[in-house]
C-alpha cells in the first residue's frame, strides 16, 4: 500500500507546541517560529506534590513526573519570552493521577507490566492537554510535539475499506523512533497532529539546538515517567504483601517483597541463591507467587491480546500478517494475527475482540500488560494490550 506523508505547518498557520523543556520540543517550537508560524507553547502540569521531595548529593535523573517540573516550566517560560511566543500552563494533575498513576499501580498489583507512557500519550498529552487548550479558547491549525514519528495517509483505504485515516509511521531516525508509544492515539486526533522532527536525526537536532544557543541542548534527556527514587514511594498507599518465590517444579526458593516490585524477565534483585541464572518467568497474582526459571523457559510462540485499537476503528475482517513489537526496545518480528475465540477452559475476561498473535520465531519475556503493536511497511496498522503469553 502507498502512503502519503502529511504536510507540515506552513507560514501563517497557528500551531500549538507541547513543550517539556527538553531539546526536542524546544527546537520544534523554534523551527516553527522561524518558519513563519504563529506558535503557542503549552506545558502540561502533572506534579501534585503528593510525594515528598528527595534530597540527594547526586542529581536526580530527569523524569516526566517529579518535582523537577517547576524548573522545566521556568525554562519553557523563559524560552517563550525570549522568542516572543505565547505560553500557557495547562493543569492535568487529576487526569494524570487517575489515568496514569492509579493505572500504573493497579496493573503492577495485578501481576502485569504496565506501560505508563502509552497511557499518558493516549489520555493526557493527546487527550486532557488538548481539552485544556480548547477550554481556554485557543484555536489552532496544528498541534505539534517533539516526538520522532510521521503522520501518513493511505492512498487506497485500510482493510478493504475506502477509509483513509491519518496513521502513524516510523521516523527517519529509527534509533529514536517513538511510534510504539503513540499507537493508541485515535485517527481523529491525528488529523491535526504533526511531528516536525520526523525526518531528522537526533544528532542533527542537537547540532541545530546548540547552534541556536538553546539551553535545552545541555539538558539530560528524560528516560522514565518517574524517577526510580520515587518508585517505592508511589506504592506506599497500600502495604506490600510478601509471598513465595518458586521454580517451575514448585520448589520454594525464597520470599518476595510484593509482586508489584517484579517484572517478567527480571534477573537482578530477586534475593535467591541458585546454581544457575534465573529470571522471572511468570507472576501469579491470585496466589501471590513469583515463578523463576532459566532463560530458555521465557520464550513464547504466541500471545493473546485484547483492547485493540485500529485506524479509524476499522478492524481487519481476515487473518493478517505484520511485523510486531512486544516492547519499545524489541526487534520487530513477523507474525500472523487472527481473531481469538476463547476456549471453554479460558477463565480470562477480555476487553473487546481478542486476537491471537503467532510469532514466526519465539519471543522472550512476553509480559501481560505491555502492548503488541502491529506494523506494515513501517506504518502502524493496529495494536492491543497483551493478556497472556503462550509458552
Amino acid at each position: 500500500m502507498n502512503y502519503i506523508v502529511q504536510e507540515m505547518p506552513k507560514a501563517g498557520d497557528t500551531v500549538v507546541v507541547g513543550m517539556s523543556g527538553g531539546v526536542d520540543s524546544t527546537l520544534t517550537a523554534l523551527m516553527l517560529k522561524e518558519k513563519g508560524c504563529h506558535v503557542i507553547g503549552v506545558t502540561m502540569s502533572l506534579w501534585d506534590g503528593s510525594l515528598p521531595e528527595i534530597k540527594s548529593d547526586k542529581p536526580l535523573k530527569e523524569a516526566c513526573y517529579g518535582p523537577g517540573e517547576e524548573e522545566n516550566i521556568e525554562e519553557c517560560t523563559k524560552f517563550c519570552a525570549d522568542h516572543d511566543i505565547e505560553y500557557h500552563i495547562i493543569e492535568v494533575k487529576e487526569e494524570y493521577k487517575q489515568k496514569v498513576l492509579e493505572y500504573f499501580k493497579a496493573e503492577y498489583r495485578a501481576g502485569r507490566t504496565p506501560n505508563p507512557c502509552i497511557q499518558c500519550n493516549r489520555y493526557i498529552k493527546f487527550g486532557a492537554l488538548l481539552d485544556g487548550i480548547s477550554n481556554i479558547n485557543i484555536k489552532y491549525d496544528y498541534f505539534c510535539t517533539g516526538h520522532y514519528a510521521k503522520i501518513v495517509r493511505p492512498e487506497t483505504g485500510v482493510f478493504s475499506t475506502d477509509k483513509k485515516p491519518c496513521m502513524i509511521a516510523t521516523a527517519a531516525d529509527i534509533s529514536k523512533d517513538q511510534t510504539y508509544f503513540l499507537y493508541r492515539i485515535p485517527s481523529s486526533v491525528l488529523e491535526k497532529v504533526r511531528f516536525p522532527l520526523a525526518m531528522m536525526k537526533k544528532a542533527e537536532v542537537f547540532e541545530l539546538a546548540k547552534r541556536a544557543n538553546l539551553e535545552a541542548a545541555n539538558r539530560e534527556e528524560s528516560q522514565d515517567f518517574i524517577g526510580e527514587e520515587y518508585f517505592d514511594m508511589l506504592f506506599k498507599d497500600k502495604p506490600s504483601v510478601p509471598g513465595d518465590i518458586i521454580d517451575l517444579d514448585g520448589h520454594i526458593l525464597g520470599r518476595h517483597r510484593g509482586i508489584e516490585h517484579y517484572t517478567i524477565g527480571q534477573r537482578r534483585g530477586l534475593g535467591v541463591a541458585v546454581s544457575y541464572p534465573v529470571y522471572v518467568q511468570s507472576i501469579d497474582a491470585k496466589n501471590n507467587i513469583i515463578v523463576l526459571a532459566p532463560n530458555d523457559a521465557l520464550n513464547s510462540s504466541a500471545l493473546i491480546a485484547d483492547d485493540f485499537v485500529w485506524p479509524a476503528n476499522v478492524e481487519p475482517d481476515t487473518e493478517i500478517e505484520a511485523q510486531v513489537k512486544i516492547r519499545l526496545a524489541s526487534r520487530p518480528v513477523k507474525a500472523k494475527i487472527t481473531k481469538y475465540v476463547p476456549q471453554a477452559d479460558d477463565s480470562m475476561t477480555y476487553k473487546g475482540q481478542p486476537y491471537l498473535v503467532t510469532f514466526a520465531e519465539p519471543q522472550r519475556a512476553v509480559a501481560a500488560g505491555q502492548s503488541v503493536v502491529l506494523y506494515k511497511e513501517d506504518v502502524i496498522i493496529g495494536g492491543g494490550i497483551i493478556a497472556k503469553a503462550i509458552k
